[in-house]
């Protein structure tokens, strides 16, 4: 039985440089559907097989990269508990009221130590995703572009990875999957609130509050491998693959939306049980950890953050 109060990643909301540019991006060519548009010109999408009113949030502005990332706690009462704990803990909470954003119940919202904000809510509400509830099929139709089933993961960096574990871990209840260390310092941390491999992954870096990517999920290597086809016939900018991870045991490709905004197409990984030890690895063997076939980074992976 699973009694983690958290039950998975809900959306993140990101800042691009032009609207349009960017829902033609995560429309036409990731294949994320548009579900609404509010007063403040934010525009709401989501992952064709999420039933949850949306998953990504963007907003024009004059730099990218993210705003917040939320996550879904399972119960008001939780959420309120939630809220209390991490003010013990010695962090400060907002409370956002509900309906500020579209679809979404009232959050509560915290800056981790490594500087990105986060928030947790307990309610969404329901859009569908193309198909009854009763006799269903197995894909909705018209689907667009790489059209991934869901939003996965972030990549967040910044200094502090070793305190927003630990922030994770005792008080939210997120497990400690992998890790990437350097003698007795705590370089990466891939964290998990359900059964997947990471739902956030906190990697060091000088700067506070950068923003490394947003994955989504896709089926299978072989659609990992069309996804590739998609983004060189739409001149998308690639970075890496399609490849494979040795943390996660993912597979993986690279590419960044208009605003210079990182996006991941991931597949696979392994099941994810809070028994498991968690695996590490060393700073000297980081290359096969990240890329595992190709055994080298590439000289943007861990350079270029919005």
């Amino acid at each position: 039985m699973n009694n983690k109060p958290i039950s998975r990643p809900g959306h993140v909301a990101l800042r691009v440089l032009d609207l349009d540019e960017s829902i033609h991006h995560y429309v036409d060519v990731l294949g994320l559907i548009e579900t609404g548009r509010d007063s403040q010109g934010r525009v709401y999408l989501k992952a064709w097989d999420e039933h949850d009113h949306h998953c990504l949030i963007l907003r024009e502005a004059d730099s990218p990269g993210m705003d917040y990332m939320a996550f879904k706690v399972v119960s008001e009462s939780e959420l309120k508990r939630l809220a209390q704990a991490i003010e013990d803990y010695g962090i400060s909470t907002e409370w956002i009221k509900a309906g500020e954003s579209l679809a979404t119940g009232e959050r509560v919202r915290f800056t981790a130590p490594t500087g990105h904000v986060f928030e947790l809510y307990a309610h969404k509400d329901i859009y569908g995703n193309g198909m009854p509830t009763t006799n269903p099929g197995i894909q909705a139709q018209n689907l667009k572009g790489i059209h991934p089933s869901r939003f996965d993961h972030c990549a967040l960096m910044g200094n502090g990875v070793e305190e927003s574990y630990r922030l994770f871990k005792d008080v939210l209840g997120f497990d400690l999957t992998e890790q990437v260390v350097d003698g007795e310092n705590m370089m990466a941390a891939f964290m998990s609130c359900s059964n997947k491999p990471h739902d956030v992954a906190f990697i060091f870096a000088e700067e506070k509050g950068k923003f490394h990517h947003m994955s989504f999920f896709v089926d299978s290597w072989a659609q990992v491998l069309a996804a590739a086809d998609i983004i060189a016939n739409h001149d998308v900018s690639h970075e890496v693959g399609p490849t494979r991870h040795g943390i996660t045991r993912g597979e993986t490709m690279y590419f960044f939306d208009p605003s210079g905004n990182r996006n991941e197409v991931f597949s696979g990984g392994y099941i994810w049980y809070s028994d498991r030890p968690t695996l590490t690895w060393t700073t000297d063997e980081l290359p096969r950890a990240i890329f595992f076939t190709e055994r080298k980074l590439s000289e943007t992976f861990f350079k270029v953050m919005t």
